[in-house]
């Protein structure tokens, strides 16, 4: 495939964007990306990575003028550069400039947590504890403790009646 821009070197730049559900593709040879400011993701680590989504974060401020995390003196621009925060305490004083990067990466800046893939049937351990309960019953009035044995029979009929 020919470079959309020059049309004369091969694509090797392929650039795909989806902003707003409006998708978009480019392809462009190692020239005219360079040109447009495009270069190489030659950082694969998961700090370059993480770097590169604060990449627009580095031409906002010097670090000059930047605040300072109170804990460990970082400065945003830090953070952007080495792509992680420095100490929990950026995260409160760097809330206001996470939130677009964090919604970015995760789709929400709330954290929501994750579902276990077995939930307790509260049914089944009401049947587990049933019959544990009634073979108390049956030992209680095999051995005549009869008051302890009204005690679990009204702990039987209190369960079935929850069902």
């Amino acid at each position: 495939m020919l470079c959309e821009n020059c049309g004369k070197n091969e694509a090797t730049t392929h650039i795909k964007k989806n902003i707003n559900g409006v998708k978009s593709e480019k392809h462009l040879c190692a020239e005219c990306a360079a040109k447009e400011g495009i270069g190489s993701f030659a950082d694969t680590s998961l700090n370059g990575m993480l770097a590169s989504m604060f990449g627009d974060a580095l031409a906002l401020n010097s670090p000059a003028k930047q605040a300072r995390c109170k804990c460990c003196g970082s400065t945003f621009y830090d953070i952007s550069k080495r792509g992680k925060a420095g100490c929990p305490e950026c995260y409160k004083t760097f809330y206001n400039e996470f939130l677009p990067y964090l919604k970015r990466v995760h789709g929400s800046v709330k954290h929501i947590g994750k579902t276990p893939s077995v939930i307790p049937d509260e049914k089944t351990e009401s049947k587990d504890t049933l019959s544990v309960l009634k073979e108390k019953l049956a030992l209680l009035i095999k051995e005549e403790k009869f008051e302890q044995a009204a005690e679990v029979r009204d702990k039987i009929r209190e369960l079935e009646d929850n069902k």
